[in-house]
């Protein structure tokens, strides 16, 4: 059984074919939100019905906060700290050493924030997420509430001010940064129970800003969630039959084959080279030749 597809001779050089795709927990409803602690050797994730974030080991999952107010996507700071996206009270946290809880982010202009998404944070320690209002359309990962704010990306800048960076999209969804920061993706999954189109997007970054936003990729099957960069500048989407790898000028280079539908990814292991997968009710990995871009 192969577990990929190669579109373009160079995947064949970043798959591994005794490097299987492997189940590593199940019996979970609909995760997502993976992120690697290499200090502690663990990856946490969320559980969005069930309410709770998730700690994977190598000798098994554990809970590691629960209630979670119905968070999703989660990355590290550059002081290694968890920032977190939570629907159920609508804001961007992050947690102390300590274990205390910082509000980085709840509203914009006197109002919510809708349901931040997905986040990630810049060399500069700015931090970047996404505000669409998929955790209040429904009561299933969170409350369902009134949309306040246009669905866009917002930036917090090391201050603490808060500015709408990327305000022409339907339903902002997963974001990465290139390795050298040139370029910002953000895949644009439309709003829900609508037509929109779904696909990729690319901004170039100008003086701290994403600039010519442009169609990058169309993910098929499916529509693209959790994005993320390897060192090359690759970008790994999830995808409807797994995994996506899409080069820099936005080919399709090849497949990491599921058996879920996949919501994000994140790499991780000793050398970065392992990708960790959030898929509906269940969490994969695979060793890849390829590292991770994230830090730490």
């Amino acid at each position: 059984m192969s577990f990929f597809e190669v579109h373009d001779p160079l995947f064949g050089a970043y798959v591994l074919g005794n490097a299987p795709v492997k189940r590593l927990a199940t019996g979970f409803d609909w995760v997502e939100g993976p992120v690697w602690f290499g200090d502690q050797q663990c990856l946490l994730f969320s559980d969005i019905p069930n309410n709770r974030i998730l700690r994977w080991t190598e000798e098994g999952i554990t809970t590691f906060r629960h209630p979670s107010n119905y968070t999703n996507g989660h990355t590290r700071d550059r002081e290694g700290r968890l920032i977190s996206c939570e629907h159920g009270t609508r804001r961007v946290t992050r947690t102390e050493w300590d274990g205390t809880v910082t509000v980085v982010a709840d509203g914009h202009d006197g109002k919510p924030l809708n349901s931040p998404n997905d986040v990630i944070v810049a060399r500069d320690g700015s931090i970047w997420f996404t505000d669409p209002h998929y955790g209040i359309m429904t009561d299933y990962e969170g409350f369902r509430s009134e949309q306040a704010q246009p669905c866009n990306v917002y930036r917090v800048g090391t201050s603490g001010k808060i500015e709408a960076m990327v305000t022409d999209m339907a339903c902002p969804n997963g974001l990465a940064f290139s390795p050298d920061e040139a370029r910002l993706y953000v895949a644009d999954t439309g709003r829900m129970f609508s037509a929109d189109p779904q696909h990729i997007r690319v901004y170039d970054m100008v003086g701290g800003r994403p600039v010519n936003g442009r169609l990058f990729h169309t993910i098929s099957p499916g529509c693209a969630d959790g994005i993320r960069c390897d060192s090359d500048g690759n970008l790994w989407s999830s995808a409807a039959d797994g995994v996506h790898c899409i080069a820099p000028d936005g080919r399709l280079l090849g497949k990491i084959l599921v058996p879920e539908l996949v919501s994000n990814i994140c790499f991780g292991g000793r050398a970065k080279h392992r990708l960790f997968i959030t898929a509906t009710t269940s969490l994969y990995s695979v060793v890849l030749n390829r590292k991770g871009a994230q830090w730490p």
